[in-house]
């Protein structure tokens, strides 16, 4: 059984111009405390935020080459108490000079990962759909694309979610110091806008 649950992810701000910035309304729970086994582990990390869950998300720029892969965030959320959690997550939009053109217009996706200790456990994926927001765009795309003019459509109905089972609790493990964690919201989920269903 996983020590940290995602309950819920709401899409904030969606549909939206593509250089506009993500919002995700993340909700989860934790079913163990996990500090008192960071504090065990003290002498093992560099820094006790090797502990806290680091989320992040993940633009596809293409289908066929990863590297035009963008992280556009990470983000580290603790601590990991019992409890049920929320707390927003915002991100600047990929940089569409690191795109090929060809590849800005169409579906793409979009990943939402949490890992706890350097262990991915959780990813969803969105298909994200870009498009020009005016029909005569759309029929007759220009030679040269208009970024300003691309809307962004996050598909939050079926959302892919993916498990993969980890150790809460390893004895060992190699650490690097990384930035300040960010406090997440102790209470029950009300999220507001498109809300996509984890079915967790």
């Amino acid at each position: 059984m996983s020590a940290v649950n995602l309950t819920n992810v709401a899409v904030l701000n969606n549909p939206t111009s593509f250089v506009n910035p993500f919002q995700f309304e993340i909700s989860y729970e934790c079913l163990v405390a996990l500090e008192d086994d960071a504090m065990l582990l003290v002498f093992y990390y560099a820094s006790l935020m090797d502990s806290d869950l680091e989320w992040k998300l993940i633009y596809v720029g293409s289908a066929e080459d990863e590297n035009y892969d963008q992280q556009l965030e990470s983000v580290l959320v603790g601590p990991v108490n019992v409890g049920t959690y929320r707390f927003v997550l915002e991100a600047d939009p990929p940089d569409p000079s690191k795109i090929r053109e060809e590849d800005i217009i169409g579906v793409t996706v979009l990943l939402l990962t949490c890992s706890y200790m350097g262990q991915e456990f959780i990813r969803v994926g969105y298909y994200v759909n870009n498009d020009y927001d005016d029909e005569q765009l759309r029929e007759e795309p220009p030679a040269k694309l208009l970024i300003d003019r691309v809307q962004r459509n996050i598909l939050t109905d079926k959302p892919r979610v993916t498990k993969f089972p980890i150790n809460f609790h390893p004895e060992t493990s190699g650490g690097q110091q990384q930035d300040q964690p960010q406090s997440a919201v102790p209470e029950n989920p009300t999220g507001e806008g498109s809300k996509a269903s984890t079915d967790l």
